[in-house]
């Protein structure tokens, strides 16, 4: 079987199953039925085009992680048809280290079909999901068009960082490495107990009208929705939290930025991991609102990016990454030493933005008539004590606010309490 090396986002988005489950998924809710037949054959078909896809995240000892092909009697993993009626949130979690790197689930309700995409964070990002499954539905048409169609061969593709770094000069990315600062825990998300539980999703879907006036506020001050909901996350974490210590003291959040912002086509870019989390730290003293935050959170997400967002992170990763295997493991068991140790952990937001129909469309089903989306919606990694992420998506205008926990360890009263306080504080 052929063998690849996995770069260091890959790694380290492997191990970072210490906090979460890095499985994610995309749910397509479609009008009708979808062809199950050729939808199966499509999602092989991947398979069969990207090796990475058919393969498993192997570890040998203290070699560094390789992916390794599977066998093609193994490929059918990749395709589920769920009896009818079986819900299907929480969807079940992927083995990166079995394989195949997706699976694509169908479920059949009454009046529509589900389609689940699911890979795992060592594989892709959110952004590599989301195309994983527009390229699904693409091969699904051509079939449909061709029955012998087979998508073009990709190989074993780069999926390193070097691509985004060759952007930049040797002096910007001296200034990034000189200028890189760890993270600071300063608080966290109140959880009950360490441990694990059962994972549950939870979530808040806005009508049309809050996105429009999320657009005017931001127009107001020069905010994006993303700097909106980060400021909102921000002061819900505050109100749940109800610690006075938390008050007029720095207090930061993750968030995430996508690294093919620096590539000339990133729409062509394979799936892989390019997404970086970068923090922001501010204060809100008692009985802040978004609007008197909005103005720290929008100077420190334009510094970023100016700062050429992502090349400190992947010089951090490929440090580490650079010691092997025996000190990437001290890196994380050194990170969990210290949750364990403070109890804190700062939680983050990711916005994985417009889930456009269009990108998927048209699906024709069983009987040849079109279909449309009744939904699209993103589902993030099931988090554990001390981590915690809460995830935006965006479609037909709607915004929807998602988080994957896992009860017992959190309560759900308090989760469905802070996604109530999210809302509040949007415009």
């Amino acid at each position: 079987m052929s063998l690849h090396p996995a770069p260091a986002f890959d790694l380290f988005n492997v191990y970072f199953e210490r906090l979460y489950d890095p499985t994610m998924h995309l749910i397509l809710a479609f009008d009708g039925e979808v062809d199950e037949a050729i939808l199966k054959e499509a999602t092989l078909r991947l398979l069969a085009a990207n090796p990475y896809l058919r393969s498993r995240f192997a570890e040998e000892g203290d070699g560094m992680p390789c992916w390794e092909e599977i066998a093609e009697e193994e490929w059918e993993r990749a395709f589920v048809f769920l009896p009818p009626g079986e819900p299907i949130i929480p969807p079940a979690s992927l083995d990166v280290r079995r394989g195949p790197q997706v699976r694509v689930s169908l479920t059949r309700q009454e009046d529509d079909d589900q389609v689940v995409v699911t890979s795992h964070h060592g594989f892709c990002d959110a952004k590599g999901l989301i195309d994983l499954a527009r390229h699904l539905f693409e091969v699904y048409r051509e079939i449909k068009e061709d029955p012998d169609f087979r998508p073009a061969p990709l190989g074993w593709y780069d999926r390193g960082t070097e691509q985004i770094l060759a952007r930049f000069t040797a002096e910007e990315i001296r200034q990034a490495r000189d200028e890189e600062e760890s993270f600071v825990d300063r608080w966290r998300f109140p959880a009950e107990r360490r441990g694990r539980g059962t994972p549950t999703i939870a979530y808040r879907t806005l009508p049309a009208e809050r996105l429009r006036r999320a657009k005017e506020f931001g127009r107001r001050h020069g905010a994006t929705v993303n700097d909106i909901m980060i400021g909102a996350f921000f002061l819900a974490l505050q109100k749940i939290r109800d610690n006075p210590s938390d008050l007029d003291a720095p207090r930061s959040i993750l968030t995430s930025a996508d690294l093919r912002r620096h590539l000339d086509h990133p729409d062509a870019c394979p799936p892989m991991n390019l997404s970086i989390a970068y923090e922001v730290t501010f204060t809100a003293g008692e009985g802040a609102g978004l609007e008197d935050v909005i103005g720290q959170v929008t100077a420190v997400t334009k510094q970023r990016k100016a700062d050429g967002l992502g090349i400190g992170c992947i010089l951090f990763y490929d440090e580490i990454y650079a010691g092997g295997m025996p000190g990437v493991r001290v890196f994380f068991d050194e990170m969990i030493r210290k949750y364990e140790e403070t109890g804190l952990k700062n939680p983050v937001f990711s916005n994985i933005g417009i889930l456009d129909a269009e990108e998927f469309l048209p699906v024709d089903g069983k009987d040849g008539a079109p279909l449309d989306l009744r939904d699209i919606r993103f589902l993030p990694c099931v988090c554990w004590p001390y981590g915690f992420l809460i995830s935006l998506s965006t479609f037909r205008e709607s915004m929807t606010i998602v988080t994957g926990y896992e009860m017992g360890p959190y309560s759900e009263e308090t989760v469905e309490r802070f996604l109530d306080a999210v809302v509040e504080y949007l415009p």
